[in-house]
Order: structure tokens, then C-alpha cells, then sequence
């Protein structure tokens, strides 16, 4: 069974206005537009339609490309993230259990993911990181595909091709160079679609992603950046990472870049649109930033309470996105409670259908480390894989006691 959206594409819009913003967008020329910033005045400038409350919030510049979105869309987008985030619990648990060797958990960001997703068109090419969860739930790729990698059974359980979806990348940044290349060659070729990439505050301190904003301004690419800051590259804060926020970097290479509320699903399908069309114009690449949080740890290798603490997180998780649209959901009377409910006994399929999935995978080849590592084989290898081979034996001579 494949898991697919009821959020349906919408066809793309020209922008309304461009005054009156609530965010921030500089430009080529470093030009700031006029914006206006959010309730509290210690919060930072950025694009927001749905406030934490779940109120909508009026944008001239970005209203016009969710302003045909329909209550079934609406709940699309909320079935989307409802199932992700379960999608993504269970892989966590089936690491705890030992049934995968790693899992890098998307929890907090599925707004930043989901809007972004369902922005694409279907000709769209898109790179992710190895986090990038929800965006190929919205390419449609089966998110038990997702899981061999981690298991260690295959590189990539998917075509990049049947879905315009690219495998997941490990190497921190490398793929914004990927997709840099690509929106070249569709350049080359004629084509008006567009390439999105997806990569952390981190990855953004990373030499390869500068690279790839110098070449992507040069050759005018059709390329966005998507960076989901989730405040934390493993145990360092952004603050760490840049000395002004990462939206502006752009400005430095000759393109815009624009801050989102990354936890604002509404917000991240419109201002993804909007880049993804100028990207199509001809108009070349932008940086969106979608501020966001990471509410887990960063793998489940990490232990995020050695470097942050609880009142953070304790803050963000009342900005939680899946909240933030069930309260617009609600008090629109677009969502009874009978649409909560069929999508909770939905979730809990979803998990069911994972876990058997993910036990149903084979064991993978201990030994095959050492595979390929030489064309021709090496003397140093082999002695590596005898001690791990006596390693191995040494636990069934124990059980055999």
C-alpha cells in the first residue's frame, strides 16, 4: 500500500502586492522591503500566515499563493504532518529496539517539510538532506522505502527518478552542489521546472554550500535553498554558526533570501511557491530559511539534554506546527472531530504497517564492510575482518555455555 495526500497541487499564482509583508526578503541590490514583524518584539522577522494560536494572519505578498487553498487541502496539509510525525515515531522506536542502527528523527519540523513538499510540482527535482522525511512523503515515495539505509540492508531504497526524488544524502551539505549542477543542466536543456535542496544551519557554515550559491548566482540556476534552521547543528547553536541571520548571507551572492515561520505550513507552501516560480521565470536561485526547532535529538545517537535545556524546548513546543493547524482547522469548522479520529486510527495503521515492514527486512551482511573497500583486496583488511569474524564468534561460544 502506498500512503498518498489528499492535498492536492494547485496551479501557480502571480504575487499580489509587494508591501505590508510580515517577514523579511533582501534582495540582489541589499535592499530591505518594508516588513512587520511578529506580536512580540524579541521574536525575529519572518513570514508568518497561521500565528501559534492558530490565528490567520493577513500577508500582501504571499496571501495570493494559498489563496485558493480549500478546506480539503487544508486538511491534506494536516493529514500530511499527522502522519509523518507518526511515521517518524516509529522509526525512533524501532531503533530503541534495535531494529535499525540509526535514525535522524524530523520531529518539530514537519510544517517546514510538509508546505515546502507540497509546493513542488511533479517535474521538480529535489535533494534532501537524510532528514527530509515528510518532503518524500509528498513525493510519494513509500516511507518504508525510507528505512532500508538505516537498517543497513540497502544505500537507498528508492528510484530517484520515478519520483524526481534524490537518495538521501549523509555527507553534511555535498548535495546543494548536486542540485546546483542539475539546475544548471536544466537550464541547458530548456526545461521550466525547478530544483529544491534541502540542508541544516549547520550544513550552512559547510564550504560546499557556498560553493554552490556562487555557482547557482553565476550561472543564474533555478535552484532554491532550502535550509531548515532548527537551531541546533548537533550541539551548536546557530549563533555559533553565522553572526547575522542565515537568510542574509544570500545577499552576499547576488540573490534573495527570505526568512519563514518554519513551524507555519501555510507559510512555508507559500513562500516555497514563490521561489520555486522564479526559479521558472528565469529570475535564478533563493535561500529560504525556515526558522524551526528541533524538538528531538539531533540522531539517536545524541543526547540533547547535554547542551540545551528544557525551558527551550518546553517554549517551542507551544509553537508545535500540527497544533498551530488543527486551532485553524477548528475554529474555521473545517475539522470535526470525526475527520481527528479517522486519522488517528490512519496514524496507527501507518505505524503498524512500518513495524512489520521494517522486521520483515533482512539482517544485513556483517562482513560486507569490508567488501570493495580494495579492487584487489589487502592484507590489512583482511586481518580486520578475522578479529571481527572471531569478534562475532566469541558471542555464540557465550550463548553455547
Amino acid at each position: 500500500m502506498t500512503v498518498e495526500s489528499s492535498a492536492a497541487r494547485k496551479p501557480r499564482r502571480s504575487a499580489a502586492g509587494k508591501a505590508g509583508t510580515t517577514g523579511s526578503r533582501t534582495g540582489a541590490t541589499g535592499t530591505k522591503r518594508t516588513t512587520r514583524t511578529t506580536k512580540k518584539s524579541t521574536d525575529p522577522e519572518l513570514v508568518q500566515l497561521l500565528t501559534p494560536e492558530g490565528e490567520r494572519v493577513e500577508n500582501a505578498e504571499y496571501d495570493a499563493y494559498v489563496a485558493g487553498i480549500t478546506p480539503d487541502e487544508l486538511r491534506g496539509l494536516y493529514r500530511d504532518m499527522v502522519l509523518t510525525r507518526r511515521f517518524d515515531a516509529e522509526a525512533t522506536a524501532l531503533q530503541r529496539q534495535g531494529e535499525l542502527g540509526l535514525w535522524a528523527s524530523l520531529l518539530g519540523q514537519e510544517a517546514a517539510q510538509i508546505g515546502s513538499g507540497r509546493a513542488t510540482r511533479e517535474d521538480d527535482y529535489v535533494f534532501p538532506t537524510y532528514r527530509e522525511h515528510g518532503v518524500a512523503w509528498c513525493r510519494g515515495v513509500d516511507p518504508t522505502n525510507l528505512l532500508g539505509m538505516f537498517r543497513g540492508v540497502n544505500n537507498g531504497g528508492w528510484d530517484p527518478n520515478s519520483n524526481n526524488f534524490h537518495l538521501y544524502t549523509i555527507v553534511i551539505g555535498s548535495q546543494t552542489l548536486h542540485a546546483t549542477g542539475y539546475a544548471m543542466g536544466v537550464t541547458k536543456d530548456g526545461a521550466d521546472s525547478a530544483v529544491i535542496a534541502y540542508f541544516g544551519d549547520g550544513a550552512s557554515s559547510q564550504g560546499d554550500v557556498a560553493e554552490a550559491f556562487t555557482f547557482s548566482a553565476v550561472y543564474n540556476a533555478p535552484v532554491v535553498f532550502f535550509c531548515q534552521n532548527n537551531q541546533w547543528a548537533i550541539s551548536e547553536p546557530t549563533e555559533k554558526q553565522s553572526r547575522v541571520p542565515l537568510y542574509q548571507r544570500a545577499q552576499g551572492f547576488g540573490f534573495p533570501g527570505v526568512r519563514v515561520d518554519g513551524n507555519d505550513v501555510l507559510a512555508c507552501l507559500a513562500v516555497t511557491k514563490w521561489a520555486l516560480e522564479r526559479a521558472r521565470n528565469g529570475e535564478g536561485p533563493t535561500l529560504v530559511e525556515a526558522y524551526t526547532y528541533r524538538m528531538g535529538a539531533h540522531t539517536t545517537s545524541d543526547d540533547p539534554t547535554r547542551y540545551r535545556g528544557d525551558e527551550e524546548r518546553l517554549a517551542w513546543e507551544a509553537k508545535d506546527p500540527i497544533l498551530r493547524l488543527r486551532r485553524y482547522l477548528e475554529a474555521a469548522n473545517h475539522a470535526d472531530e470525526g475527520f481527528f479520529a479517522e486519522l488517528e486510527a490512519e496514524s496507527e495503521a501507518l505505524g503498524r504497517r512500518v513495524r512489520e515492514a521494517v522486521r520483515a527486512m533482512p539482517d544485513p551482511d556483517r562482513f560486507a564492510i569490508f567488501e570493495n573497500v580494495y579492487a584487489d583486496g589487502h592484507a590489512l583488511v583482511d586481518e580486520e575482518r578475522a578479529q571481527f569474524a572471531a569478534y562475532q564468534a566469541s558471542f555464540a561460544d557465550a550463548e553455547g555455555v
